[in-house]
């Protein structure tokens, strides 16, 4: 593994451990100041910029101090100049929702950029797949 790739590793895991214990400047620390994310509630257009991907954290905070999972499963980092990807699935959910559907993951796609010597996300991607209900409510 390359220092890149172990670079981008501990930031992915930092963020996901932020995330999960609702540390709100952790979360932003390694976000560029144009950041790009997609997530699975609203807005549909994503948010953009640090400021609207700030404004989307605090319902999650408040999902995870009720007792919800938020956990890597996997995750693939890929390399290349001063640019790189990485994906995971993630556990997450509450316990009993993941005692039901136990296979259900988030999907994370981010996409990253070296900026003054140093990774940072430019763009976040969240999604869940659709469920054989919700498939057939389409």
């Amino acid at each position: 593994m390359t220092t890149d790739e172990q670079q981008i590793r501990t930031l992915v895991e930092r963020w996901a451990d932020a995330a999960h214990a609702g540390d709100m400047d952790t979360v932003l620390a390694d976000h560029a100041d144009d950041i790009v994310m997609f997530d699975v509630p609203p807005p549909h257009r994503g948010a953009r910029g640090i400021d609207a991907y700030r404004e989307t954290w605090p319902p999650f905070f408040e999902w995870q101090a009720q007792g919800a999972v938020f956990e890597i499963e996997s995750l693939d980092v890929e390399v290349g100049g001063g640019v790189a990807f990485a994906h995971a699935l993630l556990r997450c959910g509450m316990p009993e929702d993941l005692a039901r559907n136990p296979e259900n993951r988030l999907r994370l796609t981010l996409g990253l950029r070296r900026e003054q010597g140093r990774w940072v996300v430019a763009h976040e991607h969240h999604s869940f797949a659709l469920t054989d209900a919700v498939a057939a409510d389409r």
